[in-house]
């Protein structure tokens, strides 16, 4: 082996080794004090690439959940007042049957009359303020139908028999109806569609295919949250019918639009998209809206008061099932928060399994990496002793 001074062969491979050594030392050092695999991209660019991914979802999916249960709380202050409401309609109810009476005079329907009329400017009231973070919940909250017979023509009901529709969480958009086929209609938005059956509702005489004279149907469109009400034909003192109800075709390409309203959009997924929202809407629960009609009820007389029994029970019936719309609501959003929470569980396991150091490895890699530093640091030092040998050749 030849003996050189200007250059030290095993002096540079072991300064080589020992460099190797002190990045790989330096690596677990950061490791284990930033308690991250991944400090940089360099680490592991495929990596770093996925878990910034997993971790924006994970971040989304937690403003979701906190998203759903705020929605939770909207929800419990506005059927809390609906609760309210209730109260005091069976209480109007109880005043218009004791008014309906011939055991009180017309002396005594009028005190009954005037506390009868403080209820109804109560419920006005409690619509009217009833609100969450600013937004007015019972006065009309959520999207709403455009009733315009020139817009949503599936609403004209002189030809195609639909006298009424309601929304439950239903999407602003244009719905079109597609009845070509016996007994059954699909609705569609061209997001969702779904289709019905309603032969068993439908008179199954000679005719077919016909609401029956004098009654209706509820066409329940549940998964898009909209239910139209389909009336047969109706008479008035046995003159010409009102219309001539609905049949078999009567909705083909027809539309009905839903337009966007105040609120009621709750982002309860990480994405963009319909899927990740729930829609809801309130509607107008003010005692003169057209939805409980109850502005000009009076008790002040017999007739009077027999009529607003009638129109109590209506009203009752519709802020009943607006309450089991938002309990409904409600119980979803809980279902959601539930599913939210198992997702950023589990995609957090995944992001830390990219992500994280894991310990115990690096504990063992970084004391091999401090003997081996250690060691090449003392085998440097005798090989720079090496090309002193040279120097017993001139003795």
């Amino acid at each position: 082996m030849p003996l050189r001074i200007n250059t030290n062969i095993p002096a540079i491979n072991v300064r080589r080794i020992l460099s190797v050594n002190n990045k790989d030392l330096k690596t677990r050092i950061e490791r284990l004090s930033s308690g991250f695999r991944i400090n940089r991209a360099a680490d592991d660019a495929a990596g770093l690439n996925v878990s910034e991914g997993m971790r924006a979802e994970i971040i989304g999916l937690r403003q979701a959940v906190r998203n759903a249960e705020q929605a939770t709380n909207l929800i419990q202050t506005a059927e809390g007042a609906l609760n309210e409401v209730n109260a005091i309609l069976i209480r109007m109810r109880e005043l218009s049957v004791q008014s309906a009476s011939s055991t009180v005079n017309d002396d005594n329907r009028g005190s009954i009359n005037a506390e009868y009329i403080q209820l109804i400017n109560e419920i006005d009231r409690i619509g009217s303020v009833t609100s969450y973070n600013n937004s007015t919940l019972l006065a009309g909250y959520g999207n709403i139908v455009d009733k315009d017979e020139a817009t949503s023509d599936a609403l004209a009901s002189a030809t195609t028999g639909a006298v009424a529709v309601q929304i439950s969480g239903a999407a602003a958009g244009t719905y079109t109806f597609t009845d070509d086929v016996a007994n059954e209609i699909t609705l569609g938005n061209g997001i969702a569609t779904q289709t019905i059956d309603i032969g068993a509702a439908l008179d199954l005489d000679d005719v077919g295919g016909v609401v029956a004279t004098g009654s209706s149907i509820v066409a329940n469109f549940d998964r898009l949250g909209i239910q139209l009400t389909l009336t047969g034909q109706r008479d008035v003192n046995g003159s010409t019918p009102l219309s001539d109800g609905y049949r078999d075709t009567d909705l083909e390409a027809k539309v009905l639009v839903i337009n966007s309203g105040t609120g009621g959009t709750f982002q309860v997924g990480p994405r963009d998209g319909a899927n990740h929202r729930i829609e809801i809407n309130v509607a107008d629960m003010r005692a003169s809206s057209a939805n409980l009609n109850l502005g000009s009820s009076s008790v002040s007389s017999l007739s009077s008061a027999q009529s607003a029994i009638t129109s109590l029970d209506l009203a009752i019936n519709r802020v009943a099932n607006q309450r089991g719309d938002l309990g409904a609501f409600q119980n979803r959003l809980a279902f959601n928060v539930r599913v939210n929470e198992t997702a950023v569980e589990n995609i957090q396991a995944s992001e830390s399994f990219i992500r994280d150091a894991d310990v115990a490895s690096e504990i063992s890699a970084f004391t091999r990496a401090q003997i081996l530093v250690q060691s090449g640091t003392a085998l440097l030092a005798q090989a720079n002793v090496l090309p002193q040998n040279a120097l017993s050749l001139l003795g």
